[in-house]
């Protein structure tokens, strides 16, 4: 008998609540009792094949091609029910008919779930999720995320793959530029704010989109930075620093979840059942939607995890990945997996029921057009209100390093030797992950820079090459300028997924660039422009002014002009301390003291380098300004056992309004344990004018103290609270007391997942 396939997705009337489906957690999570019964209704009426179908997500196409494999093959899997979600697709209009094909043409009219990579917006494109974090300002990940949902969802796309929140110490990763950096503190925090802009508090609502929260397990921490490469690590080290945006994620609601990879030692994660089932979905109480990365179901076989495809789709969905990404091994070989072992079956439905929740949370059951505008498209996508958040973003992203003898601003009159092929680079302003981005939509350096002053270029050399046939021009060029402004570093395509490089100086001929210009006696502003720190020691050496810009998307030029020529102080801070050299990686401030500390005396043995100097070129948290600013009457206060205020004022004691990021770490000693010598718990980024002074004050939790042995514990005794501009510049120290030691709720926040509350006076 043939079923009518809007009885079956109307109400749920059909048939009572079974509760086959699991109870859902966070907030944004949750589902109404009419919801519940449609997706109960719909497995009951689904034969094994219509589930697997909902398991699989194909490609419609490719980055560079979207839409390009949506032929008449991938539409008769949709009408037959073999494919639950599309990625690489995308426009109101192709994927209107598309979902018409789902929702009118197959037996039970499933809509169809619509991805991309949408990381750093849609059309109008952002800084690169690294530079984001650089801004300490949550509000600016949040606004790029809800204005990249809003332009996804009027051109149809229901999820996007991101956030990106894998904790990154090694600079020679290539996805550093995809992710928040080094501190998990600062990476829950950015994670947060853009899941929340992506989704906002209700799915449902119109202009938003799914985020999905990546890759859960310790991608980040790939052996010698190598993408795809193994992480070994602690159970201790695994949940205090790489699981803690991941448990932040969750608790906030975020829709799905990508598993990595990555084998986590000697466990891949796309079949690691203690990490998926085990910590995210029984002690977090997590119950979203769980993808794998592309292929990664069938590349447990090559992990040598299993030895058939049958038993990689069994061991994948053991974990509970619900959806496999591309590689077709639920679609061809779960089913002879489940007749061989029934015990799955039970699994399936839980996975097509959170499948199925996705798509109900999204309203696509109510309505499956309702993404999509074809005539919002077109004022939409790059409007004014649009660009000009991206210039806010990309300003407040940039972190001054250096600054000697006040080269920077440029005062105006001067003339300027613009070099560097990446000051006129459309293309790297972009980044990777650029979804629809367009470079000829991008303003360069070399466009806004010529709109403010009289600007000789030259693009000297590029980045991929070691001709220096450029060099004899770029001098003439800086010889005839009063200052020159020299862009360095790394095109866009050096950095992202598969772009790990083992060494992460500058490429091409850019050090003999450098050493013709010093060589003029001219004064020289170095702009970095890069997706990863680069080592840079020996490059910027002698050179008075230094900007980190990364790749600040379509206003990068705007935005890098701005600050040159001081209409903005800068006030980024690094989320990665940037390396002296490669040699140093992995690098990061939150390190355990050790029995024997790094000494600048290389008579005394220490944990240091004898070839080089102790620490970074610069610090996680550095950032500099175009003022100054003072750090006063620092007290802490406690609030019942648990709470406790830690409050400082903070004035600008410079010429210029501008901004500071006031940041609070702790440490917190326990018995028997070498702990981090320092962990950020904090951070405040304020403006003030000239004179001006607030008060910032940090309400702390004790569970924030918290390590974790075989569960969260917290232990009793002092806890130094240290208040500064960076991880190396304390300005002020006091003491908290943690009366009695206590240990924590299972699946409870505690650490750096755990956000702290500021207060402003």
């Amino acid at each position: 008998m043939k079923l009518d396939r809007r009885s079956l997705i109307a109400a749920g009337t059909l048939l009572a609540a079974t509760a086959r489906f699991p109870a859902l957690a966070a907030p944004a999570q949750k589902l109404s009792s009419a919801q519940r019964n449609r997706i109960d209704t719909l497995l009951a009426a689904m034969t094994l094949d219509e589930k697997i179908g909902q398991m699989v997500q194909i490609a419609g196409g490719r980055q560079i091609a979207l839409n390009s494999r949506l032929d008449e093959a991938a539409l008769d899997k949709v009408r037959a029910g073999r494919v639950g979600s599309f990625l690489h697709v995308a426009g109101a209009q192709p994927l209107q008919a598309l979902q018409r094909v789902a929702v009118e043409e197959s037996r039970l009219g499933i809509p169809l779930l619509f991805a991309m990579d949408v990381v750093h917006g849609y059309r109008t494109i952002f800084p690169v999720p690294l530079a984001m974090a650089a801004s300490f300002d949550p509000d600016v990940a949040h606004q790029a995320a809800r204005i990249a949902a809003v332009e996804a969802s009027v051109s149809g796309l229901h999820w996007t793959f991101a956030p990106m929140i894998d904790i990154a110490r090694d600079a020679r990763w290539g996805r550093v530029v995809e992710g928040a950096g080094e501190d998990p503190y600062l990476g829950a925090r950015i994670a947060v704010a853009q899941i929340e802009g992506f989704q906002t508090a209700d799915p449902a609502n119109p202009d938003t989109v799914l985020a999905c929260a990546k890759h859960m397990g310790a991608y980040g921490a790939a052996i010698g930075g190598r993408d795809y490469d193994s992480a070994e690590l602690s159970e201790r080290t695994l949940r205090e620093t790489y699981l803690a945006p991941f448990h932040a994620a969750s608790h906030a609601g975020v829709g799905t979840m990508m598993t990595a990879f990555n084998d986590l030692s000697g466990v891949p994660t796309t079949g690691n059942e203690a990490l998926v089932r085990g910590i995210l979905r029984e002690e977090w109480d997590y119950q979203g939607l769980v993808v794998s990365d592309w292929n990664a179901i069938k590349e447990l076989i090559a992990h040598g995890a299993a030895a058939t495809p049958a038993q990689a789709a069994a061991l994948a969905l053991r974990a509970s990945v619900d959806m496999d990404m591309t590689s077709n091994t639920y679609a061809d070989h779960l089913a002879p997996a489940v007749a061989a072992d029934p015990s799955l079956l039970p699994l399936v439905d839980e996975a097509v029921g959170r499948i199925l929740a996705a798509k109900a949370r999204l309203g696509l059951f109510d309505d499956p057009y309702r993404f999509g505008d074809a005539a919002r498209e077109k004022t939409v996508l790059q409007s004014a209100d649009h660009r000009a958040a991206a210039r806010r973003a990309a300003e407040r992203s940039i972190v001054l390093l250096r600054n000697e003898g006040a080269t920077l601003p440029i005062r105006s009159g001067r003339t300027i030797a613009l070099i560097g092929a990446l000051a006129d680079d459309a293309n790297s302003t972009l980044g990777s992950w650029r979804a629809r981005g367009n470079k000829d939509e991008s303003i360069t350096l070399r466009q806004a820079l010529a709109e403010r002053a009289t600007v000789r270029f030259a693009p000297g050399v590029d980045t991929r090459s070691g001709d220096t046939a450029g060099i004899p021009a770029a001098v003439a060029a800086a010889e005839q300028a009063d200052i020159t402004i020299i862009a360095l570093g790394e095109d866009y395509d050096y950095s992202g997924e598969a772009r790990s490089r083992s060494d992460i100086t500058l490429p091409g001929a850019q050090l003999a660039l450098i050493e013709a210009l010093r060589a003029t006696g001219k004064p020289i502003v170095a702009v970095l422009m890069n997706g990863r720190p680069l080592a840079l020691e020996s490059a910027l050496e002698g050179i008075p002014a230094v900007l980190e810009t990364w790749f600040l998307g379509n206003e990068s030029g705007h935005a890098i002009a701005d600050v040159l020529m001081g209409r903005v102080s800068p006030a980024g801070r690094l989320p990665m301390g940037i390396p002296r050299n490669g040699g140093q990686l992995p690098l990061f401030y939150a390190h355990p003291p050790t029995g024997r500390p790094a000494n600048p005396d290389l008579a005394v043995d220490s944990a240091r380098y004898r070839d080089a100097d102790i620490g970074p070129l610069f610090p996680f948290g550095h950032g500099l300004s175009y003022s100054r600013f003072d750090y006063s009457d620092l007290r802490a206060e406690g609030q019942g056992a648990k709470n406790h205020m830690v409050a400082v004022t903070v004035t600008n004691s410079g010429p210029v309004a501008a901004d500071e990021v006031v940041q609070l770490y702790i440490r917190a000693p326990v018995p028997g344990l070498a702990r981090p010598v320092r962990e950020l718990r904090g951070f405040a980024r304020i403006t003030l004018a000239p004179g001006e002074s607030r008060r910032v004050g940090f309400a702390l939790s004790s569970d924030q103290f918290a390590y974790w042995d075989d569960g969260w514990k917290v232990a009793a005794g002092p806890v130094e609270c240290m208040v500064g501009a960076s991880s190396d510049d304390i300005r002020l120290t006091t003491a908290i007391a943690v009366p009695s030691a206590y240990d924590l709720a299972a699946g409870a926040l505690a650490g750096a997942a755990l956000a702290t509350q500021v207060t402003l006076g």
